[in-house]
């Protein structure tokens, strides 16, 4: 029996969609379990590589999640609010956790997906609110919205916060990409970050391709407040604990 080109074209894609099996919560989970690892490496053992190259996986991750949060949340000024007040409150926390002492030397994370959304909210304002696929905005909006875009990766880079440029550039292009191929969306984001971040551990970026291939656009049971409260309170235990080892 021969299967028509139709059908024969459908089956890589039924492959693809079976093998989908990780939720929104599922992806946010490995990432917060790879995000300790990497925290516990660089502080209690920082020159033990391996801890570190499992920590790769969660900045392409997080930053997947944050685009997917942007996207489906109903309110999106209140996303960035909520993104900037945790920003703020897990400062001391970071600065404590890996400088020992409160500054301005590095900015946590939090922040630095603050701006990455203030970024999203710029380009689609710019753009007179269009979807990226819908074909409406002219050229010269769509380009001022990318220049938009870019001048807020520069200021995570003044403001000297994680990942700077390499976050808010790939949360960018993980939402642009939301309506292509899941895999091609993944790959650029992924490959961004991976080919701008090649040096010593960094290498494992790209692992974090399997994970978000494996994304069946499933929020799960969502857990919302999860990372938002687990960031800064693994830090200030993380940092105790140090104090305590320490002491």
């Amino acid at each position: 029996m021969r299967l028509s080109a139709e059908e024969g074209g459908s089956q890589p894609v039924e492959r693809i969609k079976k093998a989908q099996i990780l939720d929104g919560t599922a992806l946010k989970l490995l990432a917060i379990i790879s995000m300790v690892f990497d925290h516990v490496g660089d502080i209690f053992f920082p020159r033990v590589l391996w801890p570190r190259m499992i920590g790769r996986l969660a900045m392409p991750i997080f930053s997947f999640c944050v685009a997917e949060g942007y996207t489906h949340t109903r309110d999106k000024r209140k996303y960035l609010l909520r993104m900037g007040v945790f920003a703020l409150i897990s400062e001391i926390p970071f600065d404590l956790a890996f400088d020992g002492s409160v500054g301005l030397s590095h900015q946590n994370i939090m922040l630095t997906f603050f701006l990455a959304i203030l970024a999203l909210m710029l380009f689609a304002r710019i753009r007179g609110g269009k979807e990226p696929d819908a074909g409406k905005a002219t050229f010269g909006r769509t380009v001022l919205g990318v220049l938009a875009v870019i001048a807020v990766a520069v200021l995570a880079l003044l403001l000297r916060a994680d990942y700077t440029v390499f976050a808010v550039i790939a949360v960018f292009l993980f939402y642009v990409l939301r309506h292509k191929h899941p895999l091609l969306r993944s790959g650029a984001g992924v490959a961004f970050l991976a080919l701008t971040r090649t040096m010593g551990y960094y290498c494992a970026t790209g692992l974090s391709f399997i994970p978000l291939a494996l994304y069946n656009g499933k929020k799960g049971r969502g857990l919302k407040w999860l990372f938002y409260v687990f960031y800064p309170g693994h830090l200030l235990l993380l940092y105790l604990l140090h104090m305590v080892l320490a002491a």
